[in-house]
């Protein structure tokens, strides 16, 4: 009895993950625009941008305050194996990132959970 109990569990716990891993994916398409949020110290954890280093080398200026506010659309998603899903984005303007990059990866759920990017 026990068994079949934790079996049941088992299952219904895999079932609710596919379940919400397939709501996530559905409210995020490509062509999607955000507006990137404003975080403390310039901390940004799930928006991949580059450091400061190859932003300077290929010509750029690393100003975090540049990037904030800015509105940014959805150009490609993956899924990876774990089930989080990284999206790549460009600025809405079709400008350069810190005047040297044209796409970022970026979290994409987590970023809108910490509040990194902000639905319009």
């Amino acid at each position: 009895m026990r068994n079949h109990i934790l079996f049941a569990l088992f299952f219904i716990s895999m079932f609710s993950g596919v379940i919400f891993s397939q709501i996530f994916n559905s409210c995020i398409k490509i062509g999607d625009v955000y507006v990137i949020g404003e975080v403390y110290n310039n901390n940004y954890k799930h928006i991949n941008f580059p450091r400061a280093n190859f932003i300077i080398k290929k010509g750029g200026i690393a100003n975090y305050n540049n990037v904030k506010d800015k509105k940014i659309e959805v150009t490609s998603i993956k899924e990876k194996k774990d089930g989080s899903i990284i999206a790549t984005i460009k600025l809405a303007s079709n400008k350069f990132f810190f005047n040297s990059h044209k796409y970022v990866t970026v979290e994409i759920n987590e970023a809108i959970s910490q509040k990194e990017l902000l639905r319009i």
